[in-house]
């Protein structure tokens, strides 16, 4: 598997872990992990926090081109929050985990320019409907239903 899907996995992996929502993400400048992020959403009590932003606060502040030359990788789909971010940066490619369980804003991402590529990973898949099943109200919550 990409190592830096991987990576993206191990934040949704310690999300949960913490009593959160099972999201990862990193961004990857030139071969280097620069953010790296979980849902934050529970535990924080925050109503920004989803896998994508946290990776870009923990990314700090960068410069437009080193945005415009990173991929984003995610283990789910963007909801409409992160792509509007993804969309603001200039991230060029974003690599899903899986779409299945919840389809985001992947036209309007396309319809702009980002190149996206979609894994279907089972792992994810499966880290998602576990917790879909387990905990649909927070689920609901996240997504804004």
């Amino acid at each position: 598997m990409d190592p830096f899907m991987q990576a993206a996995i191990e934040e949704a992996r310690q999300g949960l872990a913490e009593g959160g929502i099972p999201i990862g993400s990193v961004i990857v400048h030139k071969g280097r992990i620069i953010g790296r992020g979980h849902n934050r959403r529970i535990q924080e009590g925050s109503a920004i926090k989803h896998g994508e932003m946290d990776a870009f606060e923990n990314a700090g502040r960068q410069p437009a081109s080193v945005y415009r030359e990173s991929v984003l990788y995610t283990t789910l789909s963007p909801c409409s929050m992160c792509s509007g971010a993804i969309l603001l940066y200039g991230i060029p490619k974003v690599i899903i985990g899986e779409n299945r369980t919840f389809q985001g804003e992947e036209e309007l991402l396309r319809s702009r320019g980002v190149a996206l590529e979609v894994l279907q990973d089972a792992e994810c898949v499966k880290l998602m409907e576990d917790f879909i099943k387990a905990r649909p109200e927070l689920w609901n919550e996240d997504i804004g239903e």
